[in-house]
């Protein structure tokens, strides 16, 4: 079966949806976040801190040229991996690419509580959402399917992503 990839702004479910899809399909789940924590022996957080976003950005994007090559997976991305085309190309290459939405009010409820969001620790977060929601938006869309998972519970949003895999 083609790799499962999910992208979405951070909140929107991925992490959650995409463990849940991993065990029903009794596909690997892999997270390119966790992956790239692995490797660097340090945090998302400290990575952005101490070595700035290009330097995760790089990383990210070996890290995805990595799984791209592998099969059977669900794949867990980071919010904004699909900010640079070779991600989505490597991505799309083995798998289909689903963006999970929500709106902006959904996106800060959920992520309110979490400080390990390094995008997020700014004194207006709210704005922060919008700003990178705008700017992101169109390289969401051109992911192969979009679910808005605001009004879903997590089975609902398992079943559809089941539906797309057996296309």
């Amino acid at each position: 079966m083609k790799n499962i990839v999910l992208v979405g702004f951070m909140g929107t479910g991925k992490t959650t949806i995409a463990t849940q899809l991993a065990n029903r399909l009794n596909m690997r789940y892999v997270s390119t976040d966790g992956l790239i924590e692995k490797r660097e022996k340090r945090t998302i957080n400290e990575i952005f801190t101490k070595s700035g976003e290009d330097y995760f950005r790089d990383v990210e994007s070996d890290v995805i040229r990595e799984v791209s090559g592998m099969e059977g997976l669900v794949i867990d991305t980071g919010g904004g991996v699909v900010m640079r085309e070779e991600n989505l190309a490597n991505l799309k290459s083995t798998g289909v690419v689903i963006c999970l939405t929500a709106d902006e009010e959904t996106i800060m409820e959920r992520t309110k509580k979490y400080k390990h969001r390094p995008l997020l620790n700014v004194e207006d977060p709210k704005l922060k959402i919008r700003t990178l929601l705008a700017k992101r938006a169109p390289f969401y869309a051109k992911a192969d399917h979009c679910i808005d998972t605001g009004k879903l519970t997590i089975r609902q949003v398992v079943e559809k992503i089941v539906e797309i895999a057996k296309q």
